[in-house]
């Protein structure tokens, strides 16, 4: 009896310790995913006897750092050793073992781990991986890794001028950057709406421009426009600026400061008016958008003035780069200003476009006389680049494709895909966001490389970059929750092999890390396993409504009457093909329970479903349809115009015709129209419904020129008496540019039309 007691006991004993193991034999929460990971037999656990292994390749400043990161986890210092036989932790540098810049290897046995970085920097980042594996308990597989970033520069960018955020926040914010293995933290220190860095020399920047006098409450489209009547602003001391440099230089992480030039400089304009075309008065923005009021590129005073102040920014940050900005500059008042004027003679330049190339490089060789380099976005490439300027591509990877033919180093942060302000979910519910779409998955599916780039091309290729313009981002907490976890996602394609990304596996990490989030107490977002959708439509047929989750072992229940669904509606196991004008709903549910939010589309089904429509002029930039059947699919557009169901036109005269194939009895036509002045979308100055038996000759039935709603003006064509028809075309005038006084005035207005609908 007592054998068998002893035999079920180390049974019992062999099953629990199996058991505990298989938990800790799954892929590691890793992010970004290393190299290569290897896992071998055994655990390694922290205990009372536990040391810290002391190697002379390695500062005693980095010592201190990492063993009070482990104290966090540990709750108890680990002594630091000379000596030690196991149940050690040792860091080193070893550039020969390690040949990869930034790259390191962690080797974990059951007794030991070691850790080997190329540099301090690789040592770090190898140390982050080991937080990450402790993350979940203070036992961890045993396991080999080897490591090393795919770019050099990994960045994000976090813009402090349209909301201000305290030294305590920037230092988490590093943080989070330091965790994923980010190198480069690029602050958004100026612009219109703000100036946020402290010059001794001219102190009033700190009295003046660091202040507005109220604040844009909502969205910049929507008018009129409502203010807070709050004086805002804030701006760093250069012992502030200080003191997070040395923070983020403990964490590996370059802090690139942006000074804007020659545009976005309201703010200061608002101190010193005399460095602009017209001496102003100038105030600081108090809302969003792009304004004409510039630094003066005729005037020498004003480039003595940003020399001075360069001169501050350049001795308080150790970086090889200063960015310079370069973007939306508005080129009106150059245009109209004599000393502008002047300049562009004197210095034998084409147009306004050579002269903020001029103002660029007269900047840059003041910098570069100080022994740095310049950054700026991709509008500097107007005109010419500067000499060894490197290039921020956003609006697009145009830019950066450009400046790389050139020979020049190129950062890829295209709008499209890492610009974090976008909304990155559909559902109703989620806070105000710019109107783009950027969900998780889109970003994970960006690839910074160019298919058709020669190795040669890639050297010039040296990283991506995230963006986070704050103008609906008023608290750190809102920061996160747009930050987190696509960050994440930049933070993979920026360090690891393109071979080895998963999405799939990406997420399972994700989960893992949104729980490391929490104990942090960081607002990470979760709506990356909600439902999204796809609706696909053929010529002549009905719409089909595709529904998805990533959320494992999960369900999806949905109804087609508009009410909430449950575990009793029906279950989603294939497309739902939608006959008829109806709402859908559907949710996912786990284990029975409800997880998440409700997803809703509503479908309109007329005769012009999926209805050849033929567009005249082509539909342009953002606007282009994916097919020409967006107008037709059933789905009125939102005010989230940039989600692909509006179409847009920049023309004078634009013609959409839909043709139902046979001739039938009409009586009632619709379109939609979106109108944001604060876009740029206008209304046109008539719209024409025309009908037609042979599409030769039309008939006009309905003219509308009434448009007063800001957001989507619904034009609904009621015919007196039902008509035969064939062809349906409405007929759009529109205004040749935006009207002078108007939020950019002179240039081409859009008009976003959608859901042509006929009954």
């Amino acid at each position: 009896m007592r054998f068998l007691f002893l035999t079920v006991s180390i049974l019992l004993g062999c099953l629990n310790q199996l058991l505990a193991q298989s938990a800790l034999l799954a892929e590691p929460p890793i992010i970004p995913i290393p190299v290569l990971y290897q896992q071998h037999i055994g655990t390694f656990q922290v205990t009372a006897k536990t040391i810290i292994l002391f190697d002379t390749s390695v500062e005693d400043s980095v010592y201190s750092f990492f063993q009070q990161s482990l104290t966090i986890l540990t709750k108890s210092a680990l002594p630091i050793h000379k000596k030690g036989r196991a149940d050690y932790i040792k860091f080193s540098i070893n550039p020969q073992q390690i040949t990869e810049p930034e790259g390191y290897s962690l080797a974990i046995t059951s007794s030991t781990v070691v850790l080997v970085g190329h540099d301090k920097a690789g040592l770090f980042y190898g140390f982050q991986s080991l937080l990450q594996l402790f993350s979940r308990s203070l036992i961890i597989p045993a396991c080999f890794i080897k490591d090393h970033p795919r770019f050099s520069y990994r960045g994000m960018h976090l813009d402090v001028s349209r909301n201000f955020f305290p030294v305590s926040f920037i230092k988490k914010y590093i943080d989070i950057l330091a965790y994923y293995k980010f190198n480069t933290f690029h602050w958004h220190l100026t612009d219109d709406q703000g100036w946020r860095i402290e010059i001794k020399k001219y102190p009033l920047l700190q009295q003046i421009a660091a202040y507005r006098n109220e604040t844009l409450i909502g969205h910049k489209k929507e008018l009129p426009h409502h203010f807070d009547g709050k004086k805002y602003g804030g701006y760093y001391t250069q012992n502030e600026i200080k003191e997070v440099i040395e923070y983020a230089t403990q964490r590996s992480i370059t802090i690139i400061p942006e000074i804007e030039m020659p545009g976005h400089a309201m703010a200061a304009l608002s101190a010193y008016p005399q460095y602009g075309c017209t001496g102003g008065p100038y105030s600081a923005a108090t809302f969003w958008g792009i304004f004409d009021e510039v630094y003066c590129a005729g005037n020498d005073s004003t480039f003595i003035f940003l020399q001075n102040v360069l001169d501050e920014v350049i001795s308080l940050f150790p970086t090889t780069y200063i960015h310079v900005g370069g973007d939306e500059c508005v080129k009106t008042k150059w245009k109209s200003c004599p000393k502008c004027q002047k300049r562009i003679q004197i210095e034998h330049l084409k147009d306004e476009d050579e002269l903020q190339s001029y103002f660029i490089k007269r900047i840059g060789d003041y910098i570069y006389s100080k022994g740095r380099k310049i950054i700026g976005w991709d509008e500097i490439l107007e005109g010419g680049l500067p000499p060894d300027a490197t290039v921020m591509s956003w609006r697009g990877i145009e830019g950066g494709i450009d400046a790389i033919r050139q020979k020049h180093n190129a950062i890829m942060t295209p709008e499209s895909h890492v610009y974090l302000d976008y909304y990155q979910s559909l559902y109703p519910q989620e806070p105000l966001a710019a109107a783009g779409y950027t969900p998780l998955s889109k970003v994970y599916a960006y690839e910074p490389i160019p298919a058709d780039f020669s190795p040669e091309d890639t050297k010039y290729l040296i990283g991506i970059q995230g963006n986070i313009w704050t103008e609906y981002m008023p608290t750190s907490q809102k920061v996160e929750y747009m930050m987190l976890p696509r960050a994440l996602a930049i933070a993979e394609l920026a360090w690891s092999k393109s071979e080895k990304k998963n999405y799939s596996d990406f997420l399972r990490r994700v989960r893992m890390h949104q729980e490391i989030m929490k104990t942090k107490g960081i607002n990470c977002a979760d709506v990356f396993d909600e439902i999204t959708d796809s609706v696909t439509i053929k010529t002549d047929q009905l719409p089909i409504l595709h529904l998805s989750t990533s959320s494992p072992k999960s369900e999806i229940y949905y109804t087609l009457d508009g009410s909430n669904p449950s575990i009793s509606s029906l279950l989603y196991k294939a497309p739902i093909e939608i006959v008829k004008s109806r709402t859908v709903r559907a949710a996912v549910f786990f284990e029975g329970k409800q997880k998440g939010r409700v997803f809703e589309k509503d479908f309109h089904i007329s005769k012009s479903i999926g209805k050849p429509v033929s567009f005249t002029p082509t539909p342009k930039g953002n606007y282009k349809p994916v097919n020409n059947l967006t107008t037709v699919n059933g789905i009125v557009g939102t005010t989230r115009y940039n989600t692909g169901e509006w179409v847009g036109f920049q023309d004078t005269n634009v013609e959409v015709q839909v043709d139902l194939q046979t001739i039938q009895t009409v009586s009632d036509l619709r379109i939609n129209v979106l109108v944001y002045h604060w876009q740029r979308m206008w209304a046109p100055i008539q719209l024409v419904f025309s009908v037609s038996e042979n599409g030769q000759s039309f008939k006009e039935v309905y003219t509308h020129t009434n448009f007063p709603i800001n957001g989507i003006n619904s034009v609904h064509a009621s015919l007196q008496q039902p008509l035969k028809a064939r062809y349906i075309r409405i007929k759009a005038i529109n205004p040749a540019s935006i009207p002078a006084g108007e939020y950019g005035a002179g240039g081409r207005p859009w008009l976003l039309v959608d859901e042509f609908e006929v009954n």
